[in-house]
C-alpha cells in the first residue's frame, strides 16, 4: 500500500509539474501577443506586419512538432523538454533587446521552436501519468497552458507596458524555473521508460479497429475542425484588442483585461472538455464545442461593449472544450503514436493560428477590423462535419 501511494504521489507530482510548466510556457508565449500594441507603435507596423509576427511564431511552433513527435515516438528523449525551454529563454532575452523588425521575428521564431519541442513530448508524458484517464490528464495538462495564456496579457498590461520592451527580460526567470522543473520530470520519465523496457510489449488496448481509409478520412475531418477553431481563435488572440480599441475606444489596458477574460474562459473550457469527453464520449464534446458556438459568434459583431465581453467569454468556454477531446480522439484513432499525433495536432493548431493571423491581418488592412469578425462568425458551421466521425467509445467512463 505504501509503495502504491508513493507511485500515485509521483504521478500526481508529474501531472502538476507538467501543467505548471505548460502554464509558464504559454504565459511567456502570450506575452508576444499581448505586447502587439507596443511593438506596433515602436516599429511603426501595419496589421499585415503584426500578422507576420504571429505567422513566424506559429509556423516555427507548428512545422517542427510532427517531426519532433515522430522522432520521439521512435527514440524518446527524456530531457528534450528542458532543451525546448532553453530556446524559449533565449528568444525572450532577444525580444527584450530587439532593435528592428527582423530581430523581433528571429526572437519569436526561437520561442516558437521551444514550443515545438515542448508540446509533443509533454503530451506523451501526461498520457503516461494519466492512469487511464486520458481525457482528464490531457485537459489538466492543457488547462495549465490556457491559464498561462490568460495571465500573459495581465502581466503585459501592468508590468511590461509601463516599463517598456526591456522589461520582457525579467520573464526569462520564469523560463529558468520551468527549465529546472522539467529537468526533474525528465529524470522521472527516464526511470519510467527504463522500467518499461524490461517488461514484455503490451497490445494497444484502445485500438480503434477501423479500416485505414476510415482513419485517414476521420483525421482529415479533425484537421478541418482544427482549422475552424483556430482561425476563429486567431481573430481574438491577435486582433481582439485592436477591435475593442477601434470600435469602443477603450484604452490599451482595458482591451488587455478584456483579452484576459476571454483567455480565462478558454482555460475553463479546456479543463471541462477532457473529463466530459471521458464520461460521454469525445465525439459529442467535439460536436457541441464547434457547432454549439455558432449562435454566439454570429451575435458578436453586433453587440455593444458589455455584451461583447459576455459573448467572448461564452465563446471561449465552448470553443476551447474541443481541443483536448480532438487530441485524445485522434490518439485513439492511431494508437501507439502519441508523440506523432500530439505533434501533428499541436502543429496544425499553431500553424492554422499563424496563417489565420496573417490572412486576417491582410483582410483588416484591406477592409476593416470589424469585417474580420463578420466573416469569422460563420466558421463554426464546419462543425457539421463532426457527424461523419465514427463513435469510438463503447460506453461512457464512469470513474
Amino acid at each position: 500500500m505504501d509503495t502504491l501511494t508513493k507511485k500515485e504521489g509521483a504521478v500526481v507530482a508529474v501531472l502538476l509539474g507538467l501543467s505548471f510548466c505548460h502554464l509558464l510556457n504559454d504565459m511567456l508565449q502570450s506575452l508576444i501577443l499581448a505586447i502587439y500594441p507596443l511593438l506596433k507603435e515602436s516599429f511603426q507596423l501595419n496589421f499585415s506586419q503584426v500578422g507576420l509576427i504571429t505567422l513566424t511564431f506559429q509556423l516555427t511552433a507548428s512545422l517542427l512538432q510532427p517531426l519532433v513527435g515522430h522522432y520521439t515516438d521512435q527514440r524518446p528523449q527524456p530531457y528534450s523538454l528542458t532543451i525546448g525551454m532553453g530556446f524559449t529563454l533565449v528568444g525572450l532575452l532577444l525580444l527584450s533587446i530587439a532593435s528592428s523588425f527582423g530581430m523581433v521575428l528571429l526572437a519569436v521564431a526561437l520561442v516558437g521552436m521551444g514550443s515545438s519541442i515542448f508540446h509533443p513530448e509533454s503530451s506523451r508524458i501526461a498520457r503516461l501519468a494519466s492512469g487511464g484517464r486520458h481525457g482528464f490528464a490531457q485537459s489538466f495538462f492543457q488547462v495549465g497552458g490556457n491559464t498561462g495564456s490568460a495571465i500573459g496579457p495581465l502581466l503585459a498590461a501592468f508590468f511590461i507596458l509601463p516599463r517598456g520592451q526591456g522589461s520582457i527580460a525579467w520573464f526569462s526567470l520564469a523560463a529558468l524555473v520551468a527549465l529546472i522543473i522539467l529537468l526533474n520530470i525528465g529524470h522521472w520519465y527516464k526511470k519510467k521508460r527504463n522500467a518499461s523496457i524490461k517488461l514484455p510489449p503490451q497490445p494497444h488496448a484502445n485500438s480503434s479497429a477501423l479500416p485505414r481509409q476510415r482513419v485517414i478520412f476521420s483525421i482529415g475531418i479533425l484537421i478541418v475542425l482544427i482549422f475552424s477553431k483556430y482561425f476563429y481563435m486567431a481573430s481574438i488572440t491577435s486582433y481582439y484588442m485592436f477591435y475593442l480599441m477601434n470600435k469602443f475606444h477603450v484604452s490599451v489596458q482595458s482591451a488587455q483585461i478584456h483579452l484576459f477574460v476571454f483567455l480565462g474562459a478558454v482555460a475553463a473550457g479546456t479543463f471541462l472538455g477532457g473529463p466530459i469527453g471521458d464520461r460521454i464520449g469525445r465525439k459529442y464534446v467535439i460536436w457541441g464545442s464547434i457547432l454549439g458556438v455558432l449562435p454566439f459568434t454570429l451575435a458578436l459583431p453586433y453587440a455593444d461593449l458589455f455584451w461583447t465581453g459576455i459573448l467572448s467569454a461564452i465563446i471561449g468556454v465552448i470553443l476551447a472544450s474541443a481541443f483536448s477531446a480532438i487530441l485524445v480522439y485522434a490518439t485513439e484513432l492511431v494508437p501507439g503514436r502519441v508523440g506523432m499525433i500530439a505533434g501533428l495536432f499541436f502543429g496544425i493548431a499553431f500553424g492554422m493560428a499563424g496563417i489565420g493571423a496573417a490572412a486576417l491581418g491582410k483582410l483588416a488592412d484591406v477592409t476593416s477590423i470589424g469585417m474580420v469578425y463578420h466573416i469569422c462568425s460563420f466558421l463554426p458551421l464546419l462543425g457539421l462535419l463532426t457527424g461523419f466521425l465514427p463513435t469510438l467509445e463503447k460506453r461512457p467512463v464512469t470513474r
